[in-house]
């Protein structure tokens, strides 16, 4: 279906070009106008139609920079409110830098939603990969700079197996549509696709570039990563490999994997990145059980995510801000000094935990549900395990030991807290409860529901889902929740002297990068270092050598023979010159001589000849 939405509509245009402003923007103006893309976003968003416009000749095939569907429009909903939020919290930056990079970002992330084939995705899924990484580097620390470089490779090897896999994908389809997949008959080259896509959405064992690199990030960078890269994948996942099998599995892992990592950790952003790879696990395991509960459920997830993540990153970025660290064993006590911090942060601690009221109540609990009702029991189990971790880690660890424990400096600075930072926060916990307290405002703009297109062919149960739609304020889940939640504080309580947290850098799977790296030195660096070494001394003792005496004798041949035909047949013509010289003496009658003679000994030639 072909719509009405023209290329102006188009909210990465908007982000892009106010990237590309921002230089000649002076400081005071662009203080104002920061948020005004993402507005400009939302309301386009609000009024985009449904289909395909900027469809493109290209080669052999067609080009589609911008297909909306219900999809795509729940995603790009958040996006462009988050963009929103974002940004008044990034107001206060002086560093245009940061600005550029934001924005660029966050373009890339609304070309990724729209994109109709693979190579435009491609595009767009490189600029945020380049967007995210100066985040990280604008940091300006060594730490950040390395955090940075192993972010861009991770992202790149990402990038080139979705690279090889579209291409693979055109060469054997003669297409770049970016379109569904059989889970029964996925090619070879939609596997490479789906691993690219697993790197963003930090699928464990593809993950440690998540935990390394987030908490390096700039105060406010944090704040945008937490929200677009991952759910981007989420959303390309759900796009082309609904009801993959695998994908049900690994996002289960990462639901436990993730939230056990958050709870023996000691920075605030390192736990939040943590969490980040665990609740994207809920989505990644809904889009792979496949049917339409889950695949909604995934969608809501991602929408609530987006917004308490983003409060959760703000707060810890707020204590990063104010009291210089974000690490557990250096705060505590903070409370009174911070109080609306604690407040904005708690609100979205009990929304990431799924507290009814707040909006991972409406979403995490479809997902579960989903499962459940999908037969899958060991997935819903291992997801309600992370629930309990969630807000063990998350919404009573890291508070308490940041707020309420004793400071062992209670006389640190505290560095005030730009307002603007505080309008996001409550923009932000304003939208949590909103959305948890009226769940039909996020229910209606999920993608399977009545009256709008199934986007897929391949996500089950879509008649039962329609008639049948999910209720998250049953009797039944209510309690569940705040069983769940209240076991959790008591046994929190019981042990808060144990689950102390360690100044120390946990090591995740990054050990095994390193012994693969340490691995390849040991059998290609060492090996050809080895092999250069035996190879200079070969070429020292006979190589030169041999040289030399080849150089010499060239000199010794050039002597001899090159200069010797050269010298001696220059004198030769030289001592011709000189003999025709001495008879060139200028008479008459001895030139008619020499003439008459020679004339005579050709006639006596030629006659002794022809007899």
């Amino acid at each position: 279906m072909t719509a009405t939405n023209s290329l102006l509509a188009h909210p990465a245009v908007y982000f892009l070009l106010a990237s590309f402003a921002v230089p000649f923007i002076p400081g005071r103006l662009l203080k104002w106008l920061l948020p005004l893309p993402a507005i400009l976003a939302v309301l386009s968003v609000i009024g985009l139609d449904h289909g395909t416009s900027g469809v493109l000749g290209w080669v052999d095939t067609e080009l589609t920079l911008f297909r909306v569907d219900q999809l795509s429009i729940v995603f790009a909903h958040v996006f462009a409110i988050q963009g929103v939020i974002a940004l008044i919290f990034a107001m206060h930056i002086k560093d245009k830098g940061q600005h550029m990079a934001s924005l660029a970002y966050v373009g890339g992330g609304f070309g990724c939603l729209f994109a109709g084939d693979y190579l435009t995705l491609f595009v767009f899924w490189e600029i945020m990969s380049v967007a995210s990484t100066m985040l990280v580097w604008l940091n300006r620390s060594d730490r950040s700079v390395r955090a940075g470089f192993r972010y861009f490779m991770f992202h790149t090897l990402g990038g080139l197996f979705m690279l090889g896999g579209l291409l693979l994908r055109w060469a054997d389809l003669g297409t770049l549509a970016f379109t569904p997949v059989d889970p029964s008959g996925a090619m070879y080259y939609d596997w490479l696709i789906m691993i690219g896509f697993c790197v963003n959405a930090a699928v464990v064992p593809l993950h440690a570039w998540l935990p390394d690199a987030y908490p390096e990030a700039t105060v406010t960078g944090a704040v945008f990563m937490s929200a677009y890269t991952t759910k981007t994948a989420v959303y390309v996942l759900a796009r082309a490999f609904a009801g993959f099998e695998i994908l049900a599995i690994a996002g289960t892992v990462m639901c436990v994997y993730g939230v056990f990592y958050a709870t023996i950790e000691n920075n605030a952003r390192r736990i939040l990145g943590y969490h980040i790879v665990s609740q994207v696990g809920y989505m990644v395991a809904g889009i792979g059980i496949g049917t339409a509960m889950t695949v909604n459920g995934a969608s809501a997830h991602a929408y609530a995510h987006i917004l308490y993540k983003g409060l959760l990153f703000m707060g810890a970025g707020c204590l990063l801000y104010s009291a210089g660290t974000a690490k557990l064993t250096e705060l505590g006590g903070l409370v009174k000094r911070l109080p609306l911090v604690f407040i904005f942060y708690m609100v979205a601690a009990v929304s990431i935990s799924g507290m009814p009221f707040f909006n991972g109540f409406v979403s995490k609990t479809m997902t579960i549900t989903g499962a459940a009702e999908a037969h899958r029991t060991w997935l819903a189990l291992g997801m309600e395990l992370a629930a309990v971790g969630t807000f063990l880690s998350v919404g009573l660890k890291l508070p308490y030991f940041a707020f309420f424990s004793k400071n062992d400096n209670p006389a640190r600075e505290l560095k005030p807290i730009p307002m603007n930072m505080y309008v996001a926060m409550a923009i932000g916990s304003a939208l949590c409860f909103f959305t948890g307290v009226y769940p039909e405002f996020l229910y209606k703009l999920l993608p399977i529901q009545e009256g709008v297109s199934v986007y897929s062919p391949y996500i089950a149960h879509v008649t039962e889902a329609i008639e049948h739609p999910y209720v998250p304020y049953t009797t039944w889940h209510v309690l569940q929740a705040f069983m769940i939640l209240g076991f959790t504080g008591l046994g929190f309580w019981a042990m808060r002297k144990v689950v102390v947290p360690h100044a120390q850098r946990n090591v995740d799977f990054e050990w095994f990068y390193i012994l693969g790296g340490k691995a390849f030195l040991a059998i290609f660096s060492r090996p050809f270092a080895w092999i250069d070494t035996r190879w200079s001394e070969v070429y020292r003792t006979v190589g030169l050598r041999g040289l030399v005496g080849s150089a010499d004798g060239s000199a010794r041949f050039d002597r001899a023979a090159i200069d010797g035909v050269v010298d001696g047949t220059a004198k030769g013509v030289f001592g011709i010159g000189g003999a025709l010289a001495k008879l060139q003496t200028g008479r008459l009658q001895t030139y008619a001589s020499a003439a008459l003679l020679a004339a005579i000994g050709v006639g006596v030639l030629a006659f002794v000849l022809v007899k």
